[in-house]
């Protein structure tokens, strides 16, 4: 019966502690009202109790409800009916431009970076169902595997089918990467333009420098978070390829241009991060996720449905049938 209804007016319900009282207060005044006639014998009398006499107590059950379904009503039953409708102000446009050389494949994080990266990455995106993203890989030069789209499925294939391969020439273009990126998004009408540069290396490859590169980010108001990849230290990472097309590993010192990276963040408007196992590059992920937020504005319409006169019509019920009794079956009796 009370199924989704609010009480505007709650502490009404605190009158009912009064029904007690009134229930004593009733019983004293029946007592105090019965007339006692005092004879000998009652032998010659025939005793037969009217069923009325037990009857006209319903006229006080009756008075009793009516007061309770009055305070209900007081306490201002109401259903909401809530309807919401989203706007989006502005959107994203997020531009995610991966490493995929061969070092990538080092295994200081699980099951190697790179893969540690699409399990990570492959969260953000399904945690930016507004924007739109698209992806970019790099190694000794770069190209476009996905341009920026609002489908996510789309994103979350290529992102899947993101591997190391020796079509790409080998090395680490990082200004290649960022430029690449930065030619996806110059065009775009987006108030937000971001890129997301990840590499595990140094700049060691490609026609353009990276500060050309950061430049050009500048220039088109575009964001640049950088995110250096790999542990500190010593990584077992791939030295050579076996004749059965296997890598051979060994563990190599981990060389990352931080300095660059940070530069890259600093002049764009973004922040460098440091991801040296998979649970940091999930948190880097998680910041990022929170420091580039949709703008999205939400109206929502409130619909009251006022309950209490149900309740009243329920307690003048009671009340008309009290009176009806009282004036004509409980006549003699009052």
């Amino acid at each position: 019966m009370f199924d989704g209804v609010e009480f505007l007016n709650s502490y009404f319900f605190w009158l009912f502690s009064s029904f007690p009282v009134l229930v004593a207060w009733y019983i004293y005044r029946y007592k105090k009202q019965a007339v006692e006639l005092k004879v000998s014998s009652v032998r010659g009398f025939k005793l037969e109790r009217s069923m009325l006499s037990y009857f006209k107590h319903l006229l006080f059950v009756f008075r009793l409800l009516a007061l309770g379904f009055i305070i209900i009503a007081l306490a201002r039953p109401r259903t909401v009916d809530v309807s919401t409708k989203t706007k989006k102000t502005s959107g994203i446009d997020i531009v995610m431009a991966i490493d995929v050389s061969a070092s990538m494949l080092a295994k200081d994080l699980l099951p190697n970076r790179l893969e540690a990266l699409k399990n990570v990455a492959s969260d953000f995106i399904k945690e930016r169902p507004n924007d739109r993203i698209g992806l970019v890989e790099y190694a000794g030069e770069s190209f476009t595997k996905t341009p920026i789209t609002s489908d996510k499925a789309i994103i979350l294939r290529s992102l899947k089918e993101i591997k190391y391969n020796t079509i790409i020439e080998g090395g680490t273009a990082i200004g290649m990467g960022l430029a690449t990126a930065v030619n996806r998004l110059k065009d775009s009408e987006s108030k937000s333009k971001v890129i997301i540069l990840l590499t595990d290396g140094v700049n060691n490859a490609g026609f353009i420098d990276p500060k050309t590169a950061s430049e050009l980010a500048v220039e088109y108001g575009i964001k640049t978070y950088t995110i250096g990849l790999g542990t500190n230290g010593m990584a077992l990472s791939p030295v050579a390829i076996l004749p059965n097309g296997k890598f051979q590993y060994a563990r190599v010192q981990v060389e990352i241009d931080e300095d660059l990276l940070k530069e890259i963040a600093k002049v764009t408007g973004g922040q460098y991060f440091r991801a040296t196992n998979n649970r940091s590059l999930k948190e880097i992920y998680k910041e990022i996720d929170q420091l580039e937020k949709t703008e999205i504005e939400e109206f929502k319409f409130y619909n009251y449905d006022e309950k209490y006169r149900t309740f009243l019509v329920i307690a003048l019920g009671f009340l008309v049938i009290e009176f009806i009794l009282k004036s004509t079956l409980f006549r003699s009796f009052i």
